[in-house]
């Protein structure tokens, strides 16, 4: 089967309509109780700026655990899916924000003097044209080909290639997804990839309460505006006139569904319009808007996750302190 997973947007500079999945998603999320919002909507430029201030914060930790990690294991990463090192190499991120440590994964391929293709995808613009400018300028060697897509809403189909491909997803970021959709996601990859194509999932690990909460209500408040700039958002490209001040940013630990949730909570009772989704809110002073859930995982639950999915476990690395894993996978239909 050729390897499939192309990019929705084959001109990068070409703007992406976000006004029509946008006004869905509130819609949906604001017209019932509880109140929630899609996790995608936190990540236009100011969210993605903002989330990168976050990956630096001394409690937020998934950003450097998971760097060490592929910095320990980045040649036996390479040697699952790079056999012969003249073989072209392409790497496909979902979700790549600035690509930060990807970088290790492509400094690397290219010391093995392998042809390297890297095609980020992201819902952020801004992101994804800083993530091109570091990449060229610090690994010219790379073909970078991003693309402005909602992998979720639009899943990527990938396009034949000559050589192998690894597909990533760093960060977690595959925690935000609730079981199913996490699944779907996963298992859209999987039912594209060829016998030598790999898929390398970081995934943050269940841990004592204080440390995981504490990593998503950091003392110097950027959680807080990362999560209330939704608010903005919604009011600069919606015509909305939430109140921001009128809400605070919330982070709990639900043992019962092993995640980290993130809310909006309101100070007090208020209104807020919303012209362009036509809707007229009525929000009582407590009341929440679950804006993120970042569910932590097992050894067992990673490789429960990656089974339905249709991805067979292959190597399962952490922290000497065991808070945070990287999973490489591949198809189990090939690989069982």
């Amino acid at each position: 089967m050729a390897t499939s997973l192309q990019t929705l947007t084959s001109n990068f500079a070409a703007p992406t309509d976000w006004r029509a999945p946008l006004i869905q998603e509130v819609r949906r999320g604001l017209a019932r109780r509880p109140l929630s919002l899609a996790p995608w909507l936190l990540y236009d430029g100011a969210g993605s700026r903002l989330f990168d201030r976050i990956t630096t914060l001394p409690e937020y930790y998934p950003t450097r655990t998971e760097r060490a990690i592929l910095t320990r294991n980045v040649n036996s990463i390479l040697a699952a899916v790079l056999p012969r090192a003249s073989q072209p190499l392409r790497i496909i991120e979902l979700g790549a924000g600035s690509a930060d440590k990807t970088g290790i994964l492509l400094d690397a391929a290219l010391r093995a003097k392998a042809g390297v293709h890297y095609r980020p995808l992201d819902v952020s613009a801004e992101a994804l044209h800083a993530a091109r400018r570091s990449i060229e300028r610090l690994y010219p060697g790379v073909r970078v080909e991003p693309s402005v897509v909602n992998y979720v809403t639009n899943p990527p189909r990938l396009q034949p290639f000559p050589g192998n491909t690894l597909v990533l997803y760093l960060g977690s970021s595959i925690a935000n997804f609730p079981p199913e959709e996490a699944r779907a996601i996963l298992r859209n990859a999987s039912s594209q990839m060829r016998p030598r194509d790999a898929f390398l999932l970081g995934v943050d690990l269940v841990k004592d309460e204080s440390t995981l909460v504490a990593a998503y209500d950091d003392r110097a408040g950027v959680t807080a505006a990362f999560n209330l700039n939704v608010l903005h958002r919604l009011n600069r490209e919606l015509g909305a006139d939430f109140d921001v001040d009128g809400f605070r940013h919330r982070a709990e630990w639900n043992a019962g569904k092993s995640r980290i949730e993130m809310h909006l909570e309101s100070t007090r009772d208020q209104q807020a319009s919303i012209p362009a989704a036509a809707m007229q809110l009525h929000i009582v002073k407590g009341e929440t808007i679950h804006t993120e859930s970042s569910y932590k995982f097992t050894d067992g639950s990673v490789k429960s996750l990656l089974q339905d999915a249709g991805l067979a476990l292959s190597r399962l690395w952490k922290d000497e302190a065991g808070r945070y894993a990287v999973a490489l996978a591949y198809p189990e239909t090939i690989r069982s």
